[in-house]
């Protein structure tokens, strides 16, 4: 997509998200401006939603065959593990390791990248994920003073302070796989479901793209280079746990990552229901902010700003996520849709605020400064009471100014 396109904001006339919407690789790019927004929009209806509606002519039967076919080519009694599931303990990976474990009898190694600063009722699903689920885990955390300043960097420089966090996540799977002698990784809903490149959708296969990587002196995290991070005391040893395997050894290790939403047929709400029956996993004790749900993303408090930030940088905001896949879905309309978001999107989270700004070691105005930069002037106009966002599926600007 073009720059000149880019700035021809554009939204589903089906559900209420925009062109602006990035992947979740593009997300991770160091850049203010070298980001593509990839989610395409022809004849009105996006691509995510035309994803989710080629569900009802896929024969799942089949799609389930082949899932057992793939496990029984993996499966091996004289492991202690024939299948690696990463995970937080949320939803999605309760409904994953849970499944192939009771109904497909996978032994699962669960492992998990851990928060910032995990929240009470995320400890608690995790836990319950654990002892109610009955897995093995491995909780990696990573050294907190590098994680505090690389996540401080990555707001400065990016205003994405979930990235190092991103990093770590993605790219533990393949290492431990790898390091167990684990062959078979699954990850959860395909990322079709978002708005994937065309035609991806019709593999279960994780591409190694998004997975591998070669790492240099100029590859760059939280907006620096390793090079730089050396000269600031953090060393490429300590970013090792950061960063990902060559593609050439990730092929060498024959690990294969699938999608299991490709199998079985992915529904958030449903997986919510199924993940409260079998593990007891609880919501959040109130609605979350900048949305209307209460168990999606609850396990760290930056959650809410990573959402945050990514509407301030694209006019996207978590409300608009989830409320445009339960349209998919056909769990609310649009007309409803275009209401919560009117309601919740853009919501600063207060909730945790003073905490992060404590984790981050930035004062409340210093922080929403920082924010404000970052707005992207083809979405954004400054007028004499604050910031508008010009852009909306309502088709009415609104006022959005944070600092007081």
């Amino acid at each position: 997509m073009s720059d000149t396109n880019v700035r021809l904001v554009r939204f589903c006339t089906r559900c209420v998200q925009s062109n602006q919407r990035v992947s979740p690789s593009e997300v991770t790019k160091d850049s203010r401006t070298n980001v593509r927004h990839t989610l395409e929009i022809d004849d009105g209806v996006c691509d995510a939603c035309k994803v989710v509606a080629k569900k009802d002519s896929i024969d799942w039967a089949a799609r389930e065959a082949a899932l057992v076919e793939l496990l029984d080519r993996f499966r091996d009694p004289s492991k202690p593990y024939d299948v690696l599931i990463p995970g937080s303990g949320g939803k999605d990976s309760v409904y994953q390791a849970h499944i192939l474990k009771t109904k497909y009898g996978m032994r699962p190694l669960t492992i998990t990248w851990a928060p910032h600063m995990y929240t009470d009722v995320g400890w608690e699903n995790f836990q319950a994920w654990i002892t109610n689920g009955g897995f093995d885990n491995l909780l990696v955390t990573p050294d907190g003073s590098v994680h505090r300043k690389l996540t401080r960097l990555a707001y400065e420089n990016l205003l994405h302070p979930f990235q190092p966090f991103v990093f770590g996540q993605r790219h533990q799977a393949a290492r431990l796989a790898k390091r167990f002698g684990i062959s078979l990784v699954f990850y959860g809903e395909h990322h079709a479901e978002y708005g994937a490149p065309k035609g991806e959708d019709e593999s279960s296969v994780v591409l190694p793209k998004y997975l591998t990587g070669e790492v240099t002196p100029d590859t760059r995290i939280s907006g620096v280079t390793v090079s730089e991070l050396e000269k600031q005391g953090i060393s490429q040893r300590d970013l090792d746990i950061y960063m990902p395997m060559s593609e050439a050894d990730y092929t060498a290790s024959g690990i294969e990552t699938h999608f299991l939403g490709y199998f079985l047929r992915w529904d958030p709400q449903e997986i919510f229901y199924y993940a409260q029956k079998h593990t007891a996993f609880r919501p959040n004790d109130r609605r979350t902010e900048g949305t209307y749900s209460k168990y999606n993303s609850i396990d760290d408090k930056l959650d809410g700003f990573h959402y945050w930030c990514a509407f301030l940088k694209f006019g996207v905001g978590r409300c608009t996520h989830e409320a445009s896949q339960e349209v998919r879905h056909g769990h609310i309309d649009r007309d409803e849709a275009l209401a919560l978001v009117d309601l919740y999107d853009g919501e600063l989270p207060e909730r945790y605020l003073p905490e992060v700004l404590e984790y981050m070691g930035l004062e409340r105005e210093e922080f929403l400064r920082i924010a404000d930069s970052f707005r992207a002037p083809h979405l954004w106009e400054k007028r004499a009471d604050g910031w508008w966002l010009m852009h909306r599926a309502a088709g009415v600007p609104k006022r959005f100014d944070f600092l007081k």
